[in-house]
C-alpha cells in the first residue's frame, strides 16, 4: 500500500501542538572552548541503566564541535531563561558571553538557573532523518530539591510557555 506524501509543514505544525521541554545541551570543542545549542527533543530513555535521549538538527554548529569529545550535559531552563533559549538557538557567535555557568563533575558547563543538569557520557549516536539520535549515559545529576518555586520553560505551538495552574492530583 503506497501512503501520500506528508507535506513537511503540515507535520511542523501538527508537532507543534506536542508541548516539550526545552533544554540547552553544552559541552567543550577540541580547544576545551565551551559550546551549546538550544533543543526540544529530549526525553529520559531508560532508568536501568540511566540513559537520555536529544537530538540535534544534522544542520546544527554545535553539536560537530561537542561530540568528539564524548561527554556534555543538557541544562533543563526555567521558564525565566527564554532569552538563553533564543540565544543558544541562533548560530555563530559566543553563546555564553551572557550566560553565567560553571563546571560540572565532567569538566563540561552547566548554566547557573537551570532547574536540572544532567551530565553524560557519549553512549550512542544514530541517524534519524534529518536529525540525529544522541544517546547518552548518565554520569552526574544536579537539581534543587529544596521545593523551588521555579517553573520549566516550555514550546507548544511554536512559542514558548508556562505552566497553567496545577490540576488536581489522579489518584
Amino acid at each position: 500500500m503506497k501512503l501520500p506524501a506528508i507535506d513537511p509543514q503540515v507535520f511542523r505544525t501538527v508537532m507543534s501542538h506536542f508541548a516539550t521541554g526545552v533544554v540547552v545541551v553544552t559541552g567543550r570543542d577540541a580547544d576545551g572552548t565551551p559550546a551549546g545549542m538550544t533543543a526540544q527533543s529530549f526525553s529520559s530513555l531508560s532508568i536501568d541503566p540511566p540513559l537520555v535521549l536529544v537530538s540535534p538538527a544534522r544542520s546544527s554548529t554545535s553539536w560537530p564541535k561537542i561530540e568528539p569529545q564524548g561527554v556534555f550535559a543538557v541544562n533543563v531552563l526555567s521558564a525565566e531563561q527564554a532569552p538563553l533559549s533564543r540565544t543558544f538557538a541562533r548560530s555563530g557567535g559566543d553563546k555564553f558571553a551572557d550566560a553565567p555557568w560553571h563546571e560540572g563533575e565532567l569538566a563540561i558547563p552547566l548554566l547557573d538557573g537551570a532547574l536540572a543538569h544532567i551530565e553524560c557520557t557519549l553512549e550512542a549516536e544514530y541517524p534519524g532523518g534529518d536529525h540525529l539520535i544522541v544517546v547518552g549515559k548518565v554520569a552526574a545529576l544536579h537539581t534543587d530539591f529544596s521545593g523551588d518555586t521555579l517553573e520549566p520553560l516550555l514550546f507548544y505551538r511554536s512559542a514558548y510557555r508556562t505552566l497553567g495552574a496545577q490540576q488536581p492530583t489522579i489518584p
